[in-house]
């Protein structure tokens, strides 16, 4: 089975810093009531990235939507523009309307989607081409526009100057979302994290890019995974994590994913914090499925309800 990484043409890359674990997260506040952490943060809709189900897609997008819906998710988050997203069209067989129709006749809606805007990103970049992504994401009625990762030369060995090179190229895509009612988001790996000096490329992105129109999509996994403690970036940058990928790490392996809940995060001092961290939308995901694909999705939003949004 093939992982986002390959989609996004990545290399491999040396294990990130050891995961904090759950007690990295002991000293954090904890909610004991039953009052849900999100109804202050107005969260009351639950998502999913759909490349977790990339394969079932790909055979038959007409099936998995409804079968989502049945499951109990409100939102889907798509990716655009990778080998496999689409046959002769973009969404799996479908153009931009068609796929919101599809949505909507099920109960559903995509508020999100990852574009792969690598031409853009790279000197020169092709504008023109993330102009057409733009438009494809309005014509969905998505309300963020999320760039997946940086390209693979940074990846590798970019230097904080290249990360404030993509900053000023972020600035510039926002200002073009603008235009179209959308909002510009980026979505972290661990790399973003590696140390450049005393900083690092993460650092850098959410210093060097403007708060009005830049916000950041969080994946709780690669964060933690590199060694970051959530609370403190919540801290540190309120207000700009409007979106979260909810995804676990193996209890034995800090590189491998299992179904929330299951795993060694401690989601619940996290999602305490939502409010702090301008959460907007939250999207289980998990890149690799070792068992039946429905199963690991139930799995994963029972134990969402269940256990985070009754704490």
């Amino acid at each position: 089975m093939s992982t986002r990484r390959k989609f996004l043409q990545q290399t491999s890359i040396a294990a990130a810093a050891a995961f904090l674990g759950q007690s990295a997260f002991a000293s954090s506040l904890s909610r004991t009531s039953t009052v849900s952490p999100l109804e202050g943060a107005g969260i009351d809709k639950l998502g999913i990235q759909l490349f977790t189900l990339r394969d079932v897609l790909n055979k038959d997008v007409k099936a998995v939507i409804p079968k989502l819906a049945t499951i109990g998710y409100n939102n889907v988050e798509t990716y655009y523009g990778y080998p496999g997203a689409y046959t002769t069209k973009g969404f799996w067989g479908l153009d931009a309307k068609e796929f919101k129709a599809l949505l909507r006749d099920n109960g559903m809606s995509s508020p999100s989607g990852h574009y792969n805007v690598t031409e853009f990103l790279t000197e020169g970049g092709n504008e023109e081409m993330l102009k057409n992504h733009i438009e494809t994401a309005a014509s969905v009625g998505q309300h963020y526009f999320v760039i997946p990762a940086v390209p693979t030369p940074v990846r590798q060995d970019g230097t904080a100057e290249d990360y404030k090179k993509l900053a000023v190229k972020f600035n510039r895509a926002a200002e073009l979302c603008k235009t179209s009612g959308l909002k510009l988001a980026y979505h972290n790996h661990n790399f973003e994290f590696k140390p450049l000096g005393d900083t690092d490329g993460y650092t850098i992105l959410l210093k060097e890019t403007d708060p009005a129109l830049v916000s950041f999509e969080l994946d709780l996994f690669w964060a933690i995974n590199a060694g970051k403690d959530p609370l403190i970036l919540f801290n540190e940058n309120k207000g700009r994590f409007k979106m979260w990928h909810v995804k676990d790490m193996d209890k034995a392996d800090k590189n491998v994913y299992t179904e929330v809940g299951s795993g060694s995060i401690n989601f619940k001092p996290i999602f305490a914090e939502a409010k702090k961290a301008g959460l907007a939308h939250i999207f289980i995901e998990q890149d690799v499925i070792k068992i039946d694909p429905y199963d690991s999705v139930t799995q994963s939003i029972a134990y969402v309800k269940r256990q985070l949004l009754r704490q």
